[in-house]
């Protein structure tokens, strides 16, 4: 009797084996209510004496990476200028975007970004700005966001400038100049008819 149930109790444990292998979902950054202190943003800012060249700012929308490096977590945040996101402890605010105008050389994307981060394990803790700035995408060298748990970064800006056409971001090409039209083949004119015996006696 003791053989049977233990005949029995193998394959019961080989089927569990796989149950018990399989490894958790890995975390999904959740964002949260963003505290009322930085729900009024600022007007986006303008280009200097009031002009500016493209999309207006408050129609841009930028693309902002932000890193959690315990969890290596990273999620891409989609605001236009003058919001603000809230995921977990870490607060950013987009402030402006921009990027070169296609005839401009060289091409570079930029945003200027504040972040705000809350000490770890403390809801009631105030947060502290630990960066405010520009940061480049194809210069990311320039300047960065020094912090030992969080790494944030500009992907994209999303705008159009005149002359361009299609998605904004997409390479623009220059419209082609007019051509003038052909001008029609000149024709040589016919030669002059060589006088007659009969003309020359006329003549003489």
């Amino acid at each position: 009797m003791r053989r049977v149930c233990r005949v029995a109790a193998v394959p019961l444990a080989l089927g569990l084996l796989p149950a018990c292998s399989e490894q958790p979902p890995a975390p999904r950054p959740v964002e949260t209510e963003v505290p009322e202190e930085f729900r009024q943003a600022n007007p986006p800012p303008t280009a200097a004496g009031g002009a500016t060249i493209g999309t207006p700012m408050q129609d841009r929308v930028g693309t902002i990476g932000l890193l959690n490096k315990r969890n290596n977590i990273a999620q891409d945040l989609t605001m236009k200028p003058g919001e603000t996101r809230r995921v977990g402890d870490v607060i950013i605010a987009l402030k402006a975007c921009e990027r070169t105008a296609p005839w401009e050389m060289p091409q570079e994307t930029g945003a200027f970004v504040q972040v705000f981060i809350q000490q770890s394990g403390n809801d009631q803790a105030p947060f502290a700005r630990v960066f405010s700035g520009w940061l480049f995408r194809e210069s990311p060298s320039l300047n960065v966001v020094e912090h030992p748990i969080y790494d944030v970064w500009v992907k994209d800006c999303a705008m159009r400038f005149p002359g361009e056409e299609g998605a904004p971001g997409e390479a623009f090409s220059p419209p082609a100049s007019p051509r003038a039209a052909p001008r029609p083949p000149r024709s040589n004119p016919a030669p002059a008819p060589s006088p007659t015996p009969e003309a020359n006696e006329a003549t003489a």
